[in-house]
């Protein structure tokens, strides 16, 4: 008889760098020779760059002015912070190497158009009035959580898309964690003996599964619980977490 192929139990690691940058918050860029410098919007696309909004009177600006069409190095720094009020906010660090270029004066608003079609940035309103885009031609990229650090190629990354529910992931783990403390207390079931003593909290979801976050005394610990099989849409998703927590009305059979 044929084995039956595994179940996929995480994202892959082009997965959770596309996931970690749509959630991040805060982003730097850094090049060779001069501080970093403040980004107030940033976008990556399927086409393998990213698209990153500096201040004009910078010296990033500048130099990816006078770089040419070749570019200059540059890493760009993204991190994503867990919607909750956690004891260590940090979920992950992404690094996005690469070479940054400018974008013509005369394409800066229509490329801005463009990426609000995906990311509909207040910030990209600022463009031509004291903000100017660049490009930043990804190379490679690497993330790192509480798991490690790994890095991933350019051509994977265009192959990879966010997670499905990370445009609502932050509004599912704040519910869940401020309305829902008994299915946190259910999930919590499933630690291992030498987390049962921390606070818990749902640090990440995804259609792979669900991380807790157990803030200890000796630390921050996170742990994965794998779904049966990845979520395709909400109610698979919510069908998924009940099952996890052994609610009474799993499989959708009742409903509350």
């Amino acid at each position: 008889m044929p084995r039956p192929t595994p179940t996929t139990v995480a994202p892959s690691t082009a997965e959770r760098v596309r996931s970690a940058c749509a959630h991040a918050q805060h982003a730097v860029l850094a090049m060779p020779g001069i501080d970093t410098t403040p980004i107030s919007v940033h976008h990556v696309r399927q086409c393998g760059d990213a698209v990153i909004a500096v201040p004009t009177a910078s010296v990033a600006a500048v130099l990816a002015g006078n770089s040419g069409d070749s570019g200059a190095p540059a890493v760009l720094e993204l991190t994503d912070h867990a919607p909750l009020p956690l004891r260590e906010p940090v979920r992950a660090l992404v690094w996005l190497r690469g070479w940054v270029r400018a974008v013509p004066a005369q394409a800066q608003r229509a490329l801005a158009g463009e990426v609000a079609k995906e990311n509909p940035h207040p910030g990209l309103l600022d463009i031509g009035h004291g903000a100017t885009l660049l490009r930043l031609v990804i190379g490679s990229a690497v993330v790192a959580d509480s798991t490690g650090a790994e890095s991933v190629s350019s051509d994977e990354l265009r192959l990879a898309q966010p997670d499905p529910f990370s445009a609502m992931e932050s509004a599912w783990l704040q519910h869940m964690d401020t309305d829902h403390a008994d299915v946190v207390a259910q999930l919590a079931r499933h630690l291992p003996p030498s987390l049962q003593r921390g606070i818990v909290h749902p640090l990440a979801i995804d259609r792979y599964g669900l991380t807790l976050r157990v803030e200890g005394f000796d630390g921050d610990h996170d742990f994965r619980l794998p779904f049966s099989a990845p979520a395709d849409d909400i109610e698979a998703l919510g069908r998924a977490v009940r099952t996890l927590a052994g609610c009474p009305f799993l499989n959708g059979l009742r409903r509350i």
